[in-house]
């Protein structure tokens, strides 16, 4: 599963800014439930990571470093906070690799399919979400 982007409408994981005092596995299954309406079981240790620029709000540039969660996703909720500004939307593994724009998060899902064939369940209710730690 992928979510559009607020600003551009491109694919991408959901994904947020550390939290004080929170783990990142559960800041990235806290992120998915605001962004994408999910709800479920996420991996403690990441499937890989990547950077990218963000442009915040003052026009200042932060690179940021993002690692990749796999997620099993048990609910989806109808409702959900950004239901209204983003669009989520189920993908075959190979179709989500090519629908994001980051290199490094191509190979974080194609990752992900490896993850979700040698685990105990191989269904399509495994995804993978990810936590933003910028420095």
């Amino acid at each position: 599963m992928l979510v559009s982007s607020r600003e551009t409408g491109r694919w991408v994981l959901p994904k947020g800014w550390p939290m004080k005092g929170i783990k990142p596995h559960n800041t990235a299954a806290r992120e998915a439930l605001e962004e994408a309406g999910i709800l479920g079981k996420v991996a403690k240790s990441p499937l890989g990571g990547y950077s990218y620029a963000k442009r915040l709000e003052n026009g200042s540039v932060q690179i940021c470093q993002v690692q990749v969660f796999a997620f099993e996703v048990e609910q989806e909720r109808n409702l959900w906070l950004e239901k209204h500004e983003r669009t989520r939307k189920w993908f075959a593994v190979a179709d989500a690799a090519e629908a994001v724009e980051e290199p490094e998060l191509r190979e974080a899902i194609l990752k992900f399919e490896m993850f979700a064939m040698a685990g105990p369940k191989n269904t399509k209710s495994q995804k993978s979400q990810f936590s933003d730690n910028c420095d």
